[in-house]
């Protein structure tokens, strides 16, 4: 098998419908889209969830939750995936979105401490679980809070 023999399975694609294109054609005049109304009009149609102006059933639901707009979402690392880097380096935000990590900054970064921690590192993060903060330090690290 190569590219130049690739084909579709056999029924698998289809003519598109040209749209009105005369009567022969079963899709000619209206185009398949009846006689007038709403949905004939370009733009026409309803809007997703619309009953015919019956209360939605998402407006009849009861409503549950808070959401808070001023929350801090943090970023999150484990003190497992910092063992990928050598002796004595400092871990930054800068360095973990290089490695990939991390993929976006959020409010801030915090290390969790799921995992173990092999090598001697110097942290720089907002925050620190207590058991991350011990297990870099129990190895000789450092945890700043920056």
């Amino acid at each position: 098998m190569n590219l130049s023999n690739l084909k579709p399975t056999p029924g698998s694609t289809h003519a598109k419908k040209r749209l009105g294109r005369g009567p022969g054609s079963g899709t000619g005049k209206t185009a398949g889209k009846g006689h007038n109304g709403q949905n004939a009009r370009s733009g026409g149609g309803t809007r997703p969830g619309f009953e015919g102006g019956q209360t939605p059933l998402f407006k009849r639901l009861p409503k549950r939750g808070f959401y808070n707009p001023h929350r801090t979402e943090f970023a999150t690392v484990n003190v497992s995936a910092l063992n990928q880097y050598t002796e004595g380096t400092v871990v930054t935000m800068d360095l973990l979105k290089k490695d990939r990590l991390v993929r976006k900054e959020l409010d801030g970064l915090k290390i969790l401490g799921n995992g173990e921690l092999t090598v001697k590192l110097t942290v720089q993060a907002n925050k620190f679980t207590k058991s991350a903060a011990e297990k870099i330090e129990a190895l000789g690290g450092t945890a700043e809070v920056i």
